[in-house]
């Protein structure tokens, strides 16, 4: 099965937004993804390999038969100090997202379903989870600027802006496809895939969430991977014993 981008309706001065599941091509290219779902390893441009899904019944998410490394990455957080992304995010579920802040339609339904699964979640559920905004259009989003728009889903959400290569060497990393701004007759586009990667407590990209997930799908998988977390701490504690 292939997944083609998406691409929002038009309408006059409105960007536009590509989501699709772009994979990080062992080559070093981002493709979609195509070829067979079973976990083996499908053909990208040329032959080269990609990172294949697999789905798992316990998941309404895609779960990544070969993780997906976590961005090794310091960008600048709302408060404008340097966030380190791993260490800032050490020991949690961590859910990151690229997009940005005039984004008419993807990007703040996305935070919103996040935050409304957030919501539904118990407070020892939600101190575990991290939830990672990272802008695709920095230019514009100022730490100022992401701080007051992700206030509007929910204060506890990290916001992280920078240069616009570090950014798109990051959404690299992580699978996600981006492509510069670009400003022609009036119109401002910024184009990047609209995924949510969940990330475990060793950083490894587990899960894939594409853009639509229902809240309640996000909270049956956060409760799952909160759940295989505590297992394999558990049984790491009991290997040390």
């Amino acid at each position: 099965m292939t997944l083609h981008p998406f691409t929002t309706p038009e309408s006059r001065r409105r960007p536009a937004v590509r989501a699709g599941l772009a994979l990080l091509l062992l080559a070093g290219a981002l493709a979609g993804c195509a070829g067979p779902q079973d976990g083996r390893t499908g053909a990208g441009t040329g032959g080269a390999p990609v990172r294949v899904l697999s789905t798992a019944r316990e998941f309404h998410g895609t779960w990544l038969r070969q993780p997906l490394p976590e961005p090794d990455v310091t960008l600048t957080g709302t408060s404008g100090r340097p966030f380190d992304l791993r260490e800032g995010t050490a020991g949690r579920l961590t859910l990151v997202y690229f997009g940005y802040t005039h984004c008419p339609d993807i990007c703040p339904t996305t935070m919103a379903d996040l935050a409304s699964a957030l919501r539904e979640l118990s407070g020892a559920e939600r101190a575990k989870i991290s939830v990672v905004f990272v802008t695709t259009d920095p230019r514009r989003d100022t730490p100022a600027v992401i701080r007051s728009w992700l206030a509007s889903f929910d204060s506890s959400f990290v916001g992280l802006t920078g240069d616009y290569a570090t950014i798109r060497a990051a959404a690299r990393t992580a699978g996600i496809a981006l492509e510069p701004p670009t400003s022609t007759s009036g119109d401002y586009e910024v184009t990047h895939g609209a995924q949510v990667i969940a990330y475990d407590a060793a950083h490894q990209g587990r899960l894939i969430f594409s853009s639509g997930t229902p809240s309640a799908d996000y909270v049956a998988d956060l409760r799952e991977l909160l759940r295989r977390g505590a297992a394999t701490a558990a049984g790491a504690r009991g290997a040390a014993s």
